[in-house]
């Protein structure tokens, strides 16, 4: 796989980025957000350099990849919605706010729940594009979606 005009292979790139983290204590983790950042996913291919690169095993990698509810293995659409499903935002109308994410999904967007952005006195929350949006109602929402859709 290469990136995009740049010449470099995906696995030199995360061997690249490896090299960036590795004297740091606990690289994992650090480099695990560069290749998301990167990437926008890590996928098998970069879980088995990291763990080649760290000295890890691949269950290793795999394990905090797939624990994480940040890292993904498979690419997301283009807009990523992520509803807080918390206890404090399910008792502000986060339950209506899902079903109006997934009536939004299709080609385009992707929607996940999560389980506390920490933001519970701004409830219901959610996520679009990796921007928190607080109080936010289902009409909050669409028009959240519409902007990241023409964003783009």
């Amino acid at each position: 796989m290469r990136q995009a005009g740049s010449g470099v292979t995906g696995e030199e790139r995360v061997r690249a980025i490896v090299a960036e983290h590795r004297t740091r204590p606990g690289p994992l983790l650090p480099v695990l957000h560069a290749l998301q950042h990167e990437f926008g996913r890590i996928d098998a291919a970069a879980v088995r350099t990291v763990a080649d690169e760290l000295n890890l095993s691949r269950a290793d990698v795999h394990g905090v990849v797939s624990f994480y509810s940040d890292f993904r293995s498979d690419p997301v659409e283009a807009v990523h919605v992520r509803v807080c499903r918390g206890e404090a935002c399910q008792a502000l109308g986060a339950e209506q706010l899902y079903d109006a994410a997934t009536d939004a999904a299709g080609g385009d967007v992707s929607v996940e729940q999560v389980f506390c952005f920490g933001n519970c006195a701004l409830g219901p929350t959610v996520e679009v594009n990796g921007r928190l949006r607080g109080r936010t109602g289902p009409q909050d929402l669409a028009a959240a979606i519409a902007a990241a859709r023409t964003a783009s």
